[in-house]
């Protein structure tokens, strides 16, 4: 026998009161993150992992934390290599919300997907934390009223791998300022003026080297660049006898003192124990990096 045509479980009304209920819910309970879409550059086909990524859009929207009790996971691991911070949180997000205000602009943006992606990032400005998209869930609750109004999605704190952050968020961008792989230049001249976010280039004869301006000051005349890379395929530095050039402020000055800052600042947000130690500058002094590949055979 078929199901009682007396009674529906898929009212239109009844599911859009429901919806509403949780929308509402949400907007007073949930807390205003941003939904960061990832954008692959280049993909490692062999080990099928994502080498470089960006993140050029920032979307605001309110989600709800599950974690009533604080953050999932492993936690402050303590190891002899030092700190890792493994915390995990479980966001619930309106599938109406995301419709209105992601979907629509993703279409047109990137490429067309209709619910968060695995690795996307969202950022939650109430700890000041990003989380990376591990599982998203978007049959849970199981179709209450014939219907799945929202998407529940699973995190864990997200690991900086050298990516490129242009949201315009600046609490978000500035991830690139401390966690970085940086070069440190100071210029022979303050009047310049660089921008934050510009690219600058030192042009050679067969080549050129290029760097993302993530800090200048005019006081001591100091830039710092990262996501460095030339056009040669082989190894090469910034050196002291070139101009560098920015793309759109046309700033022209020479390097005269050029330093590799290898890690997170100290005291930096999410710094731990990442500072500069001796076995990173012994490093640097048993490997020759003015060769094009110090790890190769002598010829």
């Amino acid at each position: 026998m078929a199901t009682s045509p007396y009674f529906r479980h898929n009212v239109r009304s009844e599911q859009t009161l429901y919806e509403d209920l949780i929308v509402e819910s949400l907007k007073f309970y949930g807390q205003d993150c941003y939904y960061v879409p990832r954008e692959v550059v280049y993909r490692d086909m062999i080990f099928n992992d994502e080498v470089l990524s960006r993140f050029n859009f920032a979307y605001k929207i309110e989600m709800y934390i599950e974690n009533v009790e604080g953050f999932d996971g492993d936690g402050d691991l303590f190891q002899k290599f030092g700190v890792e911070i493994r915390d995990a949180i479980t966001l619930v997000m309106s599938r109406r919300r995301w419709n209105v205000e992601i979907k629509k602009y993703e279409e047109s943006e990137t490429e067309k997907y209709y619910r968060p992606r695995e690795g996307d990032i969202i950022h939650l400005p109430l700890s000041g934390s990003t989380f990376q998209i591990m599982k998203v869930e978007d049959e849970n609750p199981f179709y209450q009223l014939g219907q799945l109004p929202v998407f529940r999605m699973r995190c864990e704190l997200f690991e900086y791998t050298n990516a490129d952050f242009d949201t315009g968020v600046p609490e978000i961008d500035r991830v690139e300022s401390f966690a970085a792989y940086q070069w440190q230049l100071t210029m022979d001249s303050s009047s310049v003026g660089y921008e934050n976010g510009e690219t600058v280039i030192q042009t050679f004869s067969n080549y050129e080297i290029s760097g993302e301006v993530v800090h200048w000051s005019d006081s001591d005349n100091v830039i710092r660049l990262t996501h460095v890379s030339n056009n040669s395929g082989e190894y090469k530095a910034f050196t002291t006898s070139t101009q560098l050039i920015g793309s759109s402020s046309g700033a022209i000055a020479t390097p005269i003192l050029i330093e590799e800052l290898q890690k997170i600042q100290p005291g930096s947000p999410g710094g731990a124990d990442n500072v500069v130690s001796d076995f990173d500058i012994s490093a640097f002094e048993f490997i020759d990096f003015s060769e094009s590949n110090p790890f190769g055979d002598i010829s």
